[in-house]
């Protein structure tokens, strides 16, 4: 701990001692919890990421603090009677940070490149897009195979990110290198590992909400020492507070705290597919789950600060499925499920990320399982290969966080339906895929809670994902920085803010 802590010390004062007193007072100095993965919003997957692309990129929807849609670069949009076409109106005099205009042509590039891209994690995403059509300069129209009630939804995250596409056909699969998008910073530099760096577009559309000149993205995966660099003044803002060190946050007079729920969730994956496996049989995965009191784990690991929950949104959510209440921990329940399965002790490998907290939650289910006769051994991985392993199918669990949609299907689809990108438990049943695309299809608030009913029925008895906690998402900053906003997607806005 103290090598690391001396070496992201010595890093921030590195990188901050060049820079002249105003020029600082004009550099946002931003901790993240891990490096981004790819910075190309077709390929990218992961939370920090997103971080890094509300600076680069703007999308074609926001959303604001209440999950409603918000103008960002579509000013406008109207769906078709028959809910196939949706029709969006484009901000006019938006550039790119080339230089080159953002008009239609550029949003059905991107869009399409979303589609076709080998590798785009965007595809399972808009996959009932049919073609996009650029009407004239400034009107866009999405044509539907069938109705996708989540479209817009969709479009206030990466898919709605517009890049340019002059620079993606000179970079190819180089863009994510050198990113070219349309949002009020433009990419200055990587060093893999120790930052990223982004300067203000002085021609963003809306340039005068944009008072901070440089943001450095600086990742340090160890929360007390991403907190103790933004005490010593060598970071103004940090994400993912762990909630062990909120009170002496609240007590500090130079420092503020923002919070809000998240949209997604925490949970375990378990690989169906993994032949000679125990988590193979659903039997195996119910006892796992009855031996687990995840009260129990927001209390010890966080304070109770975050939300117990069993489903893809949590129970403070109105499309939370009430029928499925949290269920307690039943250790008799799960010595039955593994005798039933024949499999009285079984060895399991749960990969964790190797940060802070995920250890410390793989140890308090380890100790919880080991009660009903299972043998969990933990495997710390750093994020990034961690999903590497998950995409290669090179795991048995994986404790997996998900940032979050407002849309519910972006917290389901991806995951659950058959050969879909983010599903790393390899699940596949018709019967879950046909409430999935039910509520797709239609726009009807009842129609769809129907729909969520007839996934979680059969979602939560085969177990592919035993969900455990909603996160509270903390930030603290410092009382320099003003203008700062709560969103429950976890981002921040840059627009608006200022250092003092």
């Amino acid at each position: 701990m103290p090598r690391l802590f001396t070496a992201c010390l010595l890093a921030g004062l590195a990188l901050s001692a060049p820079l002249a007193a105003g020029a600082q007072a004009q550099t946002l100095r931003f901790g993240l919890m891990e490096d981004p993965d790819a910075l190309d919003p077709t390929l990218a997957r992961t939370f920090a990421g997103r971080m890094v692309f509300a600076a680069l990129c703007d999308k074609l929807v926001d959303i604001g603090p209440d999950l409603k849609p918000v103008p960002q670069l579509a000013t406008g949009w109207a769906w078709s009677e028959d809910q196939k076409s949706l029709t969006l109106t484009l901000r006019p005099n938006v550039r790119f940070h080339d230089g080159e205009p953002l008009d239609a042509a550029a949003v059905k590039y991107s869009l399409e490149r979303h589609l076709r891209l080998p590798g785009s994690q965007r595809r399972g995403e808009i996959a009932p897009v049919d073609t996009v059509e650029a009407v004239d300069a400034l009107t866009v129209r999405v044509d539907l195979k069938t109705p996708f009630a989540p479209l817009l939804a969709q479009f206030t995250d990466r898919a709605g990110m517009i890049v340019s596409p002059k620079a993606a056909e000179r970079l190819g699969d180089k863009f994510a290198t050198a990113p070219v998008c349309a949002g009020p910073y433009k990419f200055v530099e990587r060093v893999p590992q120790d930052r990223i760096v982004v300067e203000r577009f002085d021609d963003y559309w809306n340039k005068d909400a944009v008072q901070i000149r440089r943001i450095e993205f600086r990742p340090i995966p160890d929360t007390t020492v991403r907190l103790t660099n933004l005490r010593a003044g060598q970071l103004d803002l940090i994400e993912r507070l762990a909630p062990t060190d909120l009170p002496q946050v609240k007590r500090d007079p130079k420092l503020k705290v923002g919070q809000a729920y998240e949209l997604g969730f925490s949970g375990v994956v378990f690989n169906t597919a993994r032949e000679g496996s125990p988590v193979a049989d659903p039997r195996v995965r119910a006892a796992f789950e009855a031996a687990i009191d995840r009260n129990a784990i927001t209390q010890v690991v966080y304070n109770g600060e975050y939300l117990a929950g069993n489903q893809w949104v949590s129970p403070k959510n109105p499309n939370y499925v009430t029928e499925h209440p949290v269920p307690k921990r039943d250790v008799a329940k799960a010595k039955a499920f593994l005798k039933e399965a024949g499999i009285e002790k079984p060895s399991i490998t749960l990969m964790v990320y190797a940060n802070n907290d995920a250890p410390q939650v793989g140890q308090v289910i380890q100790a919880m399982t080991r009660e009903a006769g299972f043998d969990v051994k933990l495997q710390a991985t750093d994020f990034t290969t961690s999903l590497d392993q998950a995409d290669k199918g090179n795991f048995e669990a994986y404790l997996y966080n998900w940032s979050g949609r407002p849309d519910p299907d972006g917290n389901t689809y991806s995951f659950l339906a058959c050969k879909t990108p983010l599903n790393y438990s390899r699940y596949c049943n018709q019967e879950a895929d046909s409430a999935m695309n039910a509520e797709r299809l239609t726009s009807d608030p009842a129609a769809r809670k129907a729909a969520w009913k007839r996934l979680a029925d059969r979602v939560l008895t085969d177990k592919p994902l035993v969900y455990l906690f909603h996160r509270r998402l903390l930030w603290a900053y410092s009382q320099k920085l003003t203008g700062f906003g709560e969103y429950p997607d976890g981002l921040v806005r840059f627009t608006g803010l200022r250092l003092d």
